[in-house]
């Protein structure tokens, strides 16, 4: 890293209810009265997770219980040029009161950029939101193992359940057959508000206004990003995984974290090699491959957005 970078630590106060905590910068600071996660610099021989702890209780009077690193923004201002490490924290000790003059405001990240209460939001933020708008589970289809039938059928009942972030990827049908299943996947996810990805296709995913997973080899070969509203790629190694980012994707997969029964033998990343491919890392990471929800903590300990799960991702909870 740069010595002119600015490292700063970054928190995402996080309530049970889905809302977060924003604090709008003083009178007498750069870019006074925008909106921001609350955090700040780090100081010589800190880490950003002491970093994050300290600012917390000097802007807020809170202690940190429970945070999960996350994303790493760089972002260049006029004044500075920044590396923003954020922070999910999802437990602390006390009631966030301003010590600093900041004006606070709980919001969601449904409500976007246009939230009146956060307005104007500082441009290094603004990108995060969309993030946060990311369930921790991303359901990978397996309709080849389990039938047609099957399938519909645990689906239907994970949506109840809440499932949010569904992938169809059924390498095996084509035509008419892959179009009937897209058709009938994408209205079952759209009755109950969650977000569906096609798998390789993006012409039938801009046809059904969903969102689109590209193929690591897809992903190579693209040279700027689809248009759709969401888009997302299956990465394997740091190369992959810069492209993505050179694309500004929404988010991506990265596997196989740990050994899979599908794929006995194969080589795997493993928890200290997927950290190194994390480093410095602006995109929610799902990390795949012999991992189950109860595995969630342990991901986010290594810095991903979630887990993605394909064959154990249609057992009921």
């Amino acid at each position: 890293m740069n010595a002119r970078v600015v490292e700063v630590a970054a928190a995402v106060l996080e309530r049970p209810d889905g809302s977060f905590l924003m604090a709008r910068r003083p009178e007498g600071k750069a870019y006074a009265g925008w909106w921001e996660f609350p955090g700040g610099k780090l100081e010589a021989g800190e880490s950003a997770p002491q970093a994050l702890a300290r600012e917390l209780r000097e802007e807020l009077g809170i202690e940190v219980i429970e945070a999960w690193p996350w994303l790493n923004r760089a972002f260049v201002y006029p004044h500075a040029h920044v590396m923003l490490r954020f922070f999910r924290v999802t437990g602390w000790r006390g009631e966030p009161h301003p010590h600093e003059g900041q004006a606070l405001a709980w919001t969601r990240a449904d409500r976007g950029m246009d939230s009146p209460e956060v307005s104007p939001i500082l441009p290094a933020n603004g990108p995060i939101l969309r993030g946060l708008s990311l369930p921790l589970e991303y359901a990978i289809s397996d309709l080849a193992r389990l039938g047609e039938a099957a399938f519909l059928a645990a689906l239907d009942a994970r949506l109840e359940q809440g499932l949010r972030l569904v992938q169809l990827r059924e390498k095996h049908l084509t035509g008419a057959d892959w179009r009937r299943l897209a058709g009938a996947v994408a209205a079952r996810c759209r009755d109950r508000g969650a977000r569906l990805m096609l798998n390789a296709d993006l012409a039938l995913a801009s046809e059904l206004g969903v969102g689109a997973h590209l193929s690591g080899a897809q992903l190579m070969a693209t040279t700027s990003r689809p248009d759709l509203e969401w888009v997302a790629a299956s990465c394997h190694d740091s190369r992959e995984l810069a492209r993505a980012a050179e694309l500004d994707l929404d988010f991506v997969v990265l596997s196989p974290v740990l050994p899979t029964t599908s794929h006995p033998g194969a080589e795997t990343l493993g928890w200290a090699r997927f950290v190194e491919c994390l480093r410095d890392y602006p995109l929610p990471v799902y990390a795949l491959g012999g991992l189950a929800l109860e595995d969630l903590a342990t991901a986010r300990g290594h810095g991903a957005h979630g887990v993605a799960l394909k064959s154990r991702a249609w057992v009921s909870p």
